[in-house]
């Protein structure tokens, strides 16, 4: 499938997405084939998500994509009561921060998961999530 002249695919991220064009298009379509994914410098190995272009560190563009899998362990959660332009809907819901070693992922915890389940330090993973309007996220579910 040849993309367009203007690579607008990240208007598919989020529930309401405010970016469209970014220089990492191609986590959609990981997204899309339900894999979440990072990027990792080649010259430093710093790994980053949410992904990165460029790295900060070593100014370097050779970057190549990698899955976010396996375990991260939940080192911080809030639970939002008010959400911003767009999210209203969605309340109540939570987000959080996962630790996976090298990096860390900040993403909402799935709706599904019991608000009484939720513990600092326990396992979780990151999974890719298509929306009822059918836009794209990744979620954090139980291990």
């Amino acid at each position: 499938m040849a993309k367009p002249d203007i690579d607008d695919r990240f208007k598919k991220f989020g529930t309401v997405s405010f970016t469209s064009i970014t220089k990492t298009n191609d986590f959609i379509d990981y997204l899309e084939k339900d894999q979440v994914m990072a990027t990792k410098c080649k010259d430093c190995g710093e790994t980053f998500f949410p992904p990165r272009a460029d790295c900060y560190k070593c100014l370097s563009s050779n970057i190549e994509w990698v899955e976010v899998k396996g375990k991260g362990k939940l080192v911080s959660f809030s639970k939002l009561q008010y959400g911003p332009i767009g999210f209203e809907e969605d309340l109540p819901y939570s987000i959080a921060l996962l630790n996976y070693g090298d990096y860390q992922v900040f993403g909402r915890i799935a709706k599904d998961v019991s608000e009484a389940d939720i513990k600092i330090g326990m396992e979780m993973k990151t999974v890719a999530n298509k929306l009822p309007n059918g836009q794209l996220n990744y979620v954090f579910t139980k291990a």
